[in-house]
């Protein structure tokens, strides 16, 4: 088949690079000509493990073809992606500018029959008004189905979570469009879901929501456990063995980041409030979320008697999760912020979000070459990331360099007796 992609951002991008792979012909439309002529020598834009080698591969081998012109891309492809941001407003809604203008330009460009796939996170209703669109700007005798197949991949595994996904839901009222969809995803294994536009669309925000829900419920069972003398650890490890609730994401830290989970969950309450329902309960996880951060950094505060000032602190780890360069609100930029606000020195390392953190942290902040330079002369080391290096980490050199020997563990990456044996005061999230 010959498809395109609208946008080449982690879905688009990522989604393009494994149907070429898998032997389609698949055309890339991007807005930016810097970007396109990167893309195009098969030079990728952010870091994702397989990423790069999968692009340069298929791009040398011609399947995956990037260009500005939407004409070009459209006229040979008989499926078109729409995979641009949508980020949130101030308000909380879900900002569709991006994937409006991506229609109308589709629309205008329309020749024969098409199938028009929103894969971008969108709220219930979305493709009706996409089709709106296209209905208004289509050239005569041109004609289309619309679609909806939200992506499911996670940052750090796409290529592993698109090729495998647990399920592909592709949403339309079109026998065609279904029948290409599946032809299109007949070598992607995971469960098939068909359903309608709507379901589709509110699916994926649903999903979305409840891993939020549990991520903010294992905070708060932290929050309690610290109070009640409880190991938080323990606690989720005997409530995740129930078969009926699981593990998965039942981990408490500083709160969740990345470009989904906290617009997705935003949105859903603000599209609840357009349709006259209060989303109390995900109200509550926002606000849990927010509180993750700001309770870390009392409890660095609160150490030190709330005499922050002239004291250095080491972060580790600044992307919103490990395996990837992701910045966007990730739960480091309020907590650095707020430490340099309190009077704190701050030298940080990331393995690979050090560019895109200088972008986003206040000035002032010491960048280090590793963990080990980042911790040289602090008065103690915050882990926000749980990057796998960090918890290979050799902590006796780490202690050497060390003005005072105090660890802040984050994401509850350290067995707290190794720690303090090792001569560490040790603070986890709901661990004593």
């Amino acid at each position: 088949m010959t498809v395109a992609f609208i946008g080449h951002g982690y879905v688009g991008l990522v989604t393009a690079a494994v149907f070429a792979d898998l032997g389609n012909t698949v055309w890339v439309v991007g807005r930016t000509k810097e970007k396109i002529e990167k893309l195009q020598k098969g030079i990728t834009l952010f870091f994702e493990p397989g990423l790069a080698e999968l692009v340069k591969r298929n791009v040398e081998a011609k399947r995956l073809l990037f260009t500005l012109d939407y004409r070009l891309a459209i006229l040979p492809s008989e499926i078109i992606f729409i995979c641009v941001g949508t980020p949130s407003k101030a308000n909380g809604e879900a900002d569709l500018s991006n994937v409006f203008t991506a229609a109308e330009k589709i629309g205008k460009n329309l020749i024969g029959y098409k199938v028009v796939v929103t894969k971008s996170t969108v709220p219930p209703g979305t493709n009706r008004k996409i089709s709106e669109i296209l209905n208004r700007v289509k050239p005569e005798g041109a004609s289309f189905a619309i679609a909806s197949v939200p992506e499911f991949l996670r940052e750090g595994t796409a290529i592993e979570d698109t090729l495998h996904p647990d399920r592909v839901v592709i949403g339309t009222t079109s026998d065609r469009a279904r029948a290409s969809l599946l032809e299109l995803h007949k070598s992607i294994d995971g469960k098939t879901v068909l359903c309608n536009v709507e379901t589709a669309e509110l699916i994926k925000y649903a999903s979305n929501a409840l891993l939020s829900t549990k991520i903010s419920f294992a905070n708060a069972i932290a929050f309690l456990s610290e109070k009640a003398e409880a190991d938080v650890e323990k606690v989720l490890e005997g409530v995740g063995l129930d078969r009926r609730i699981g593990r998965a994401f039942l981990y408490p830290g500083v709160g969740y980041g990345g470009s989904c989970f906290p617009k997705d969950v935003k949105a859903l309450i603000a599209f609840a409030a357009v349709h006259g329902y209060d989303f109390k309960l995900l109200r509550a996880v926002d606000a849990i979320n927010q509180e993750a951060g700001k309770y870390f950094v009392e409890k660095i505060a609160r150490h030190f008697d709330h005499k922050l000032k002239g004291k250095t602190i080491a972060i580790l780890g600044l992307a919103f999760k490990p395996n990837t360069d992701d910045m966007r609100e990730a739960p480091s930029i309020n907590i650095v912020s707020e430490l340099i606000k309190q009077g704190a020195h701050i030298r940080v390392y990331d393995p690979v979000a050090m560019e895109n953190a200088k972008l986003l942290l206040p000035a002032g902040v010491v960048y280090a070459k590793d963990a080990y330079s980042a911790t040289t002369g602090s008065d103690a080391v915050a882990f926000v990331t749980e990057w796998n290096e960090f918890r290979q980490l050799d902590l006796v050199r780490l202690a050497k360099g060390m003005k005072k020997l105090v660890l802040f563990d984050g994401r509850n990456i350290y067995e707290p007796t190794r720690v303090k044996q090792l001569g560490f005061i040790y603070y986890g999230i709901g661990r004593m």
